[in-house]
């Protein structure tokens, strides 16, 4: 079982969490959502296009113009206030590595941290903890927040990153982060060239047997792009076709940008699975 603020899901749900960046130079959608009203639009759409969790980020992961504490927390801490009071249901979720960010946005109503960068900032899981809130434990092979990796090598890619978020979620767990509360992640492109990206893909069944809950953040990322080599408005075939493979292989929560196409992919795998009826059932009954 998963929990996250106010709502629980079985082993078998697949959850979507929407990205609403408030930057205004995000890889993806280049500050579409860095004011206000177009990133409440765009929390409503996600909602009513199936996602349970809206993520929340103030910081691009890419490197560029240097972002400090102050200014990460002005451009999250009023706006995940006005997504609690606008949507009292909804999972709010933060993606920050820094601890003085992650206590400032609890105190504003979210739900969860999002620790893309692995523990950067072993103080934001004691935040965690000391909030109750949930926590994602990220393998990001050890990189520093907002760099890109250079000839990065493991002996055995998936080892290393069971190795890590394993790690990280029984030490959050220890602190205090409630245990059903706690995901682990491996990390797509973080730390990692896309044969890793693509390796961690084809093995994440190993993840999911750990007994964590997994999460991926697979949507439109380089190794997509290189894979198929693909400009990053032209990779979500590639995209839902990994996120068709994670589903599969029992990954468990979904960072993704486009919801309306990634629910429809999660349900059909589901329902092949056996894990959902069909939404109709006319076929051959008439």
């Amino acid at each position: 079982m998963l929990r996250l603020g106010r709502r629980e899901f079985g082993p078998h749900e697949r959850v979507i969490m929407a990205i609403v960046n408030r930057t205004p130079d995000s890889f993806y959608d280049r500050g579409a959502t860095f004011r206000d009203e177009p990133a409440l639009a765009r929390v409503e759409q996600a909602v009513a296009e199936g996602a349970a969790i809206i993520d929340i980020g103030g910081v691009k992961a890419g490197p560029g113009e240097e972002v400090s504490a102050e200014e990460e927390a002005r451009r999250t801490v009023g706006f995940v206030a006005e997504v609690r009071r606008r949507f009292p249901d909804v999972i709010i979720s933060v993606d920050t590595w820094r601890a003085e960010v992650g206590e400032a946005v609890c105190e504003a109503g979210a739900d969860l941290l999002n620790d893309a960068w692995g523990g950067a900032d072993p103080g934001l899981a004691e935040v965690a903890a000391r909030y109750g809130v949930g926590l994602v434990c990220t393998h990001a092979g050890g990189a520093e927040p907002r760099t890109r990796p250079h000839r990065v090598t493991y002996d055995d890619v998936m080892a290393d990153i069971l190795d890590v978020t394993v790690g990280l979620a029984e030490r959050a767990v220890a602190l205090g982060v409630p245990r059903e509360s706690v995901l682990i992640d491996p990390g797509h492109d973080f730390g990692k060239n896309t044969r890793h990206s693509l390796e961690a893909t084809r093995r994440l069944d190993e993840m999911v047997a750990s007994g964590w809950p997994v999460l991926v953040s697979l949507s439109n990322k380089d190794f997509v792009g290189e894979t198929l080599d693909r400009p990053v408005k032209e990779r979500l075939i590639g995209t839902l076709a990994t996120t068709a493979v994670s589903s599969w292989l029992g990954a468990m929560v979904y960072r993704v940008h486009e919801v309306a196409e990634t629910r429809q992919v999660l349900d059909m795998v589901s329902s092949i699975a056996g894990h959902r009826a069909p939404a109709v059932a006319r076929r051959g009954l008439a």
